[in-house]
């Protein structure tokens, strides 16, 4: 089976978007049912890792609204360049692309950048409540301190994209429903680690990568800024993450791990057949399923979601579970043509080198 075999779903399935109802809807509740831990035990250090990780915490908080340069930057025709190395998606020539004008074009370099960062906010608001329910749920004093820094960062995250889409873009999109499902799936089982693994290893792992390939790619000074404030953040997360599973799953059964790699593997294969920008094709009037079908099988696109598991691969190798049991995940992983990535560094050993301490006030700089 090769990785262009290994779908989650029918392309019928994967075409989804939500529905006109649950897009004019502003809210969206999602059941959930887990204990609120309260620890008696406050000795803080005892976990060396996890307090390191959040004295860096400490000293890396910045201001979306005053350490950003909003001045420079941002400019929609930047997304509607055809010679932005971002705009992939409107350089393909395959079925409904074929006919496409100049300016259509143009119009879907604007709506794919769009999308692409909705995506991001949207994913960091699961992020944002997941880790409001890590700070409830985990049992250790050193986890929930680190955690309760996190949920500031991903107030800001969201905040940040919500303000360069309203202000620089001018277009936002709907969350995508199979991220959006993931997100409710994460969220509301009662197991903390279940939510650590999910968020903090699988989806955070997933846009660090992304964060990576768009810092490294886009030509928008404005847009470098924020996504290298957002990657030493997010790197922080994952390494958090991976600290705190590991010693988490030392005593696992049998059963229990491979519950976790199932987990794991769904979550990957789902979170890959996401970027397939269905809401772009529906907004945009263009055929969804056709054009689902061409970044189905596109070798650029193909390549893009291949790598976007560089961070996940290593990690879930340092928590064991890549070979745990009969290596079940490992051939998993090998059919999606991931494990080239299972010797590059893990994020709990190379976050340090992604930090950026916020900015002195000016007042105190100098």
């Amino acid at each position: 089976m090769t990785a262009a075999e290994v779908q989650s779903g029918t392309i019928d399935e994967l075409a989804r978007t939500v529905s006109t109802e649950e897009k004019q809807a502003l809210i969206r509740e999602v059941g959930t049912a887990f204990d609120s831990l309260f620890t008696w035990d406050y000795g803080k250090g005892r976990r060396e890792a996890l307090n390191k990780l959040y004295e860096k915490a400490k000293v890396s908080q910045w201001n979306a609204e005053t350490d950003i340069d909003w001045s420079v930057g941002g400019q929609i025709d930047c997304a509607r360049d055809p010679a932005n190395p971002l705009n992939v998606m409107g350089q393909t020539d395959e079925g409904p692309f074929a006919k496409l004008t100049a300016e259509q074009r143009a119009t879907l370099g604007h709506a794919s950048m769009a999308w692409t960062l909705s995506q991001f906010m949207h994913g960091e608001q699961g992020a944002l409540l997941c880790t409001a329910k890590i700070v409830d749920a985990v049992p250790w004093i050193d986890a929930k301190y680190y955690a309760a820094t996190q949920v500031m960062d991903e107030a800001r995250h969201v905040e940040v994209y919500a303000k360069y889409l309203r202000e620089k873009l001018e277009w936002e999109f709907p969350v995508n429903v199979h991220l959006r499902d993931l997100l409710d799936t994460v969220l509301a089982d009662p197991r903390w680690d279940f939510t650590y693994l999910g968020m903090q290893i699988m989806v955070e792992g997933l846009a660090l990568a992304a964060f990576g390939f768009q810092y490294q790619f886009s030509p928008d000074p404005l847009l470098k800024q924020i996504t290298r404030y957002v990657m030493s953040d997010e790197a922080r997360h994952v390494a958090f993450g991976v600290i705190s599973l590991k010693e988490a799953y030392q005593d696992l059964t049998a059963a229990e791990v491979r519950e976790r790699q199932e987990f794991c593997y769904e979550a990957a294969i789902r979170m890959r057949d996401r970027f397939l920008s269905q809401e772009v094709w529906e907004a945009l009037g263009m055929p969804v399923k056709e054009c689902c079908e061409v970044m189905l099988h596109n070798p650029v696109q193909l390549e893009f979601r291949r790598v976007l598991f560089s961070k996940i691969v290593p990690n879930l190798k340092k928590l064991g579970l890549l070979d745990a049991g009969d290596g079940w995940l490992r051939q998993r992983f090998g059919e999606l043509g991931v494990l080239e990535f299972e010797n590059w560094e893990d994020t709990g050993a190379e976050y340090e080198r992604l930090q950026v301490e916020a900015p002195l006030p000016a007042s105190q700089a100098g």
